[in-house]
């Protein structure tokens, strides 16, 4: 299981190709190899009230928060975010070089005690 959230400030709507960075970020998780595809979410949440730095400025921000289940190696988990984050980079490289953008990215790991699951996508993969 891995859910990804591309939180964007919503200046980025019109020239962040969203749904781009999504595919994208989505093809580095199943070409890990780390996650059934099945349990790969990800998703963009256009934000149009915030406030970066002081507010008088038309700053730009995107905040990737990766939300995996406990237990995989610690350096493939090191690895799988730096690569998700290198994806981010890229993508937003171009906007980057044109206006001020703020990128980050934190992933975090949990229990499978506290989480509940109901899931019938892992069924088509296992067909394959």
């Amino acid at each position: 299981m891995a859910h990804l959230i591309f939180e964007y400030s919503g200046n980025l709507a019109q020239e962040g190709d969203l749904p781009g960075l999504l595919r994208q970020a989505n093809r580095v998780l199943i070409d890990s190899g780390l996650f059934p595809p099945g349990g790969i979410r990800s998703r963009a949440l256009r934000l149009d009230e915030y406030c970066v730095a002081e507010g008088d400025h038309d700053d730009a921000f995107v905040h990737a928060t990766v939300k995996i289940g406990a237990g995989r190696d610690p350096q493939a988990v090191r690895d799988i975010a730096q690569a998700l984050f290198d994806v981010m980079k890229r993508h937003f490289d171009p906007i980057f070089q044109r206006r001020t953008l703020a990128l980050s990215l934190e992933l975090s790991e949990f229990s499978e005690a506290g989480t509940l699951k109901h899931n019938n996508i892992h069924a088509r993969y296992a067909k394959h």
